[in-house]
């Protein structure tokens, strides 16, 4: 069964095909895709994206949500996990929202709530994020949720047609005392 989530003002859900249309209108905006890895220019073309989100919960790799307000079902940006190795007990962290929804609080709340589900369900032991050097409000959200910037890989990915720099940041479980 899928783990839905559920903050005081959202609800996090399966991504389904109904939320195609959402999924593109995020993954074709230039203001989204300035700082994300994917993007798409057309509708048709985010079907790729749709059968990535499928692929990781039957490969058991990775597990996203699609985030709407409670009491309504449009998705208005993602969240989740991927890249998850049960040998190393970590896994990588990604979120986008729709423009329209920037700056009003909403990572900051439902991000806490998918982190405690890695390290309280999935039982890893390490969050891992990868943020473009010039995309300061993540590198800021990063830091309120306590993710310490572990270093900058230079010139270590080509967008559109030229080398950029990532900053590496990784969330360790909190220990705990018996």
């Amino acid at each position: 069964m899928f783990p839905e989530i559920t903050t005081q003002r959202f609800h996090l859900r399966k991504i389904l095909a109904i939320d195609q249309q959402q999924i593109f209108e995020g993954l074709s905006d230039e203001h989204v895709i300035k700082y994300y890895g994917v993007c798409y220019k057309t509708f048709e073309e985010t079907i790729t994206q749709m059968k990535w989100y499928e692929s990781l919960l039957s490969a058991e790799t990775g597990i996203w949500w699609g985030i709407h307000f409670s009491g309504g079902w449009e998705i208005i940006g993602v969240c989740g996990f991927n890249n998850i190795s049960a040998e190393h007990k970590k896994t990588e962290m990604g979120y986008w929202l729709l423009p329209a929804y920037w700056k009003q609080g909403i990572m900051i709340e439902v991000l806490p709530k998918i982190i405690e589900h890695v390290f309280d369900v999935l039982h890893l032991h390490r969050i891992e994020a990868t943020v473009e050097t010039d995309n300061l409000a993540s590198k800021k959200l990063l830091g309120k949720l306590g993710f310490q910037n572990e270093g900058t890989l230079k010139e270590c990915e080509l967008k559109n047609e030229k080398f950029i720099d990532l900053e590496y940041y990784a969330l360790l479980k909190k220990k705990t005392t018996q």
